[in-house]
């Protein structure tokens, strides 16, 4: 009789077991992520692509399945209906966590976060977040976005002219702060050289992408490299075919068709964040996240904002570890109101940096000396001396 029972609750505790390790596994397997994109990742390159491959890389880490993760393309983003539908049918679909990867998603963001107040809103871009479920995640691009003005003015004929297609300039704090700090590198090596703007207001115009750039590219402004801050390679195509360099973002467009037209891409490695963020998501821990990473802010340091450096010459790479090594020991940023002087030894093929009090100038030349986060995120609207807009 005493077997019997032993069997007995052998076999209660086992099936006990199973029935909280299945309800576990069911538990994590309902766990969804949501992403907005604006774009297609099946482009192969630029902003979308860039944003998914984090999104896949932080899929791999958590071991999440494909169903796990409900994507919506091509959702425009100044299209507040079309936004509201792509998130409520996540939230529909039962995700937990929303990542909304452009800018003008934001309202919408806003909006459906008090709406849902059990689903956690995460905006990419943007300015805008409450204290539970609706953050906000960038990162400090104008520090890669240096580094390749610095690789853009080695590769110049000294006081000539740089162009940079441009989501947007002067209207948001995001691609001023990166058109700025992109000149700021130029200047650092190639002191006389001017760099030309031209905005598409738009965040997404492929066809603007092109004619803009090879308007930089011509007469008169006859720009030797151009830089971007948009979504698809095709001012780097237009660089290429009229026999320029050019500047790359998002992802390295070096792969794309514009090939070794590219010195270098400026680049994001969303998935630093999108792994720490859903982990929190999914683990429960999001509250204690979120007193940290209410408005969260990446770094060159952190990896994830960075530069390609496959195909840089020596030269190139010794300016680039100089200034690497200034953002390492945290003695030294674009905008602390110090500029880098560079002293480079072709022999053993090293660069040091030094920097000097020398402050950030407006072009009505006001001395604007160290410039806070704050500005550098959300109210930079004034270009500086060297940078010159083009209608």
């Amino acid at each position: 009789m005493k077997k019997v029972l032993v069997v007995i609750l052998a076999f209660v505790l086992v099936l006990s077991c199973a029935v909280v390790f299945t309800a576990c596994g069911d538990k994590d397997e309902e766990f969804k992520v949501g992403v907005i994109h604006i774009g297609d990742p099946a482009d192969g390159s630029g902003y979308t692509y860039a944003h998914d491959m984090g999104i896949q890389e932080m899929q791999k880490e958590l071991g999440l399945k494909d169903s796990q993760i409900v994507r919506k393309n091509s959702v425009d983003d100044q299209d507040n209906a079309a936004s509201r539908k792509a998130m409520e049918e996540c939230v529909a679909e039962g995700c937990d966590i929303i990542f909304a990867t452009s800018f003008n998603y934001m309202n919408v963001c806003e909006e459906l976060s008090a709406k849902y107040p059990d689903v956690i809103f995460s905006h990419g871009t943007g300015y805008k977040a409450n204290e539970t479920n609706f953050n906000n995640y960038f990162g400090r691009i104008y520090q890669a976005r240096y580094i390749s003005g610095v690789i853009s003015g080695l590769n110049m004929t000294q006081g000539a002219n740089a162009g940079y297609v441009s989501a947007f300039t002067t209207e948001l704090a995001e691609t001023c702060s990166g058109i700025n700090s992109f000149a700021l590198g130029v200047q650092s090596v190639n002191p006389t050289a001017t760099v030309y703007t031209k905005s598409l207001s738009s965040w997404f115009n492929p066809t603007n992408e092109k004619a803009f750039a090879e308007a930089l590219l011509g007469a008169p402004y006859n720009c030797e490299v151009i830089a971007q801050h948009c979504d698809t390679a095709n001012p780097m195509v237009a660089a290429k075919a009229a026999g320029m360099k050019g500047i790359g973002y998002n992802s390295d467009m070096s792969k794309t068709d514009a090939g070794d037209a590219v010195l270098t891409s400026v680049v994001w490695d969303w998935g630093v964040y999108y792994k720490v963020a859903t982990k929190a998501a999914k683990d429960g821990t999001w509250a204690d996240f979120m007193k940290d990473n209410q408005y969260y802010y990446g770094s060159y340091n952190n990896g994830m904002c960075q530069i390609i450096k496959d195909n840089l010459s020596d030269k190139d790479a010794a300016y680039v570890a100089a200034v690497e090594a200034k953002y390492a020991d945290d003695s030294w940023d674009v905008f602390s109101g110090k500029v880098l002087s560079f002293d480079y030894d072709a022999a053993t093929k090293t660069c040091t940096a030094t920097d000097t009090n020398s402050p950030l100038l407006k072009n009505d030349d006001t001395a604007t000396g160290v410039i806070d986060d704050s500005v550098i995120k959300g109210s930079m609207n004034y270009l500086i001396k060297g940078v010159v807009k083009v209608a």
